[in-house]
């Protein structure tokens, strides 16, 4: 075979990754102390530096979860995040049998819209609603739902049938 060939390379590899990790066995270096070793490592600055926040103009990398959590609050959106939060987890918040009969539609200035599939599920939420705002401020934090706004289903529009004059008044229409 070839030295070019891609098994080689991918065996050759293997055998390199394979040998490093025995090398770090032997040496009991397990991740979080190898993390911990090269931070004696670092520059005294950069050892006080917090990440994220050095003196490159904030390009340091840090962990996602880190960077999302400061965006959102940088830019006011905690609020909407968790709404929408449970908006996806809705389900989970209010159980498999309401979800499957009502939908969130809707939050603004603490008031939560709820499309419901039929009356009666509409009137079941309309009687729910103080349980239901209490366990999403339990899930969003106290006083983020102060409200839950109840919508049954939306009715088909009228269809002007057989009993309904086409043309508006007729000709001999003495009213007005």
């Amino acid at each position: 075979m070839p030295a070019d060939d891609p098994g080689d390379r991918i065996r050759s590899a293997r055998e390199a990754l394979a040998a490093a990790m025995q090398d770090a066995r032997d040496r009991d270096v397990s991740p979080a102390r190898a993390r911990s070793a090269k931070k004696d490592h670092y520059p005294e600055r950069l050892r006080q530096t917090p990440v994220g926040q050095g003196g490159s103009g904030g390009d340091d990398p840090q962990p996602l979860a880190a960077a999302i959590t400061r965006l959102l609050a940088e830019r006011g959106w905690q609020q909407q995040a968790a709404v929408g939060s449970a908006f996806g987890r809705w389900e989970q918040i209010v159980g498999p049998e309401l979800a499957a009969h009502a939908r969130p539609d809707g939050f603004a200035d603490g008031e939560l819209v709820v499309i419901a599939d039929s009356t009666a599920w509409a009137t079941q939420l309309r009687l729910l609603a103080a349980t239901l705002v209490r366990r999403l401020n339990a899930e969003l934090g106290d006083g983020t739902v102060r409200r839950v706004k109840v919508r049954g289903p939306a009715a088909p529009p009228r269809q002007p049938g057989a009993w309904r004059a086409a043309g508006g008044r007729g000709p001999r229409d003495t009213y007005g």
